[in-house]
């Protein structure tokens, strides 16, 4: 419960560095924010410890799961999942990939239950609740998007990785697609177009 309300309070911390940074940008709009979670102590009660945060009303997303693979298409076409995952991108850039918040979730731009991942024994002597294997798969997985560039952030892939999956793009390739639709008669096109929309 303690290292619930460290890890969720540090990232506010970060979300809070990343919200003033991203609204002196023209066009930028709303920033994400991570909501306080309170450590209570009862001690008349059998569990005498427990979390206390503002309830968020309203369909709940998760922006960014867990393990850091960015595959929730919610989180990668909402306004607020963009900004989810550059705020993601923004602390990696600024922790010099020691630090990812991850597990991004929670209701528009108010977000709860984050988690961070760390590198090694931590940074700067906070350690994190997820493994760091999620910083690199954040890394292999992250694709920039227009909030990313207005914050002139830099592309997690190198110009080398970007060749490599180019060339391999290439060899996959068919021929000219405009040769392969030539070949294929106008009443077979009509008839597969018309089965299609069945």
């Amino acid at each position: 419960v303690t290292q619930e309300c460290c890890v969720q309070n540090a990232a506010r911390e970060y979300a809070k560095l990343y919200a003033a940074e991203a609204e002196t940008l023209e066009g930028f709009g709303e920033v994400p924010e991570i909501i306080p979670i309170f450590l209570i102590h009862r001690p008349a009660n059998n569990i005498p410890y427990a979390t206390v945060e503002e309830e968020l009303v309203g369909e709940f997303v998760k922006y960014s799961v867990k393990d850091g693979k960015e595959v929730n298409f919610l989180r990668r076409d909402s306004e607020a999942g963009k900004k989810c995952c550059t705020f993601q991108h923004w602390v990696y850039e600024k922790t010099s990939g020691n630090l990812l918040v991850t597990d991004l979730q929670g209701v528009g731009m108010k977000l709860t239950d984050v988690g961070i991942a760390t590198l090694g024994k931590g940074y700067k002597g906070f350690k994190g609740n997820c493994s760091f294997s999620f910083i690199e798969q954040f890394r292999a997985l992250h694709q920039c998007n227009e909030y990313c560039e207005m914050l002139g952030l830099k592309p997690l892939r190198t110009t080398q990785q970007k060749q490599r999956k180019a060339a391999a793009t290439k060899s996959k390739t068919l021929p000219n697609s405009s040769a392969v639709k030539k070949m294929v008669p106008k009443k077979a096109r009509e008839r597969r177009d018309f089965i299609s929309s069945e």
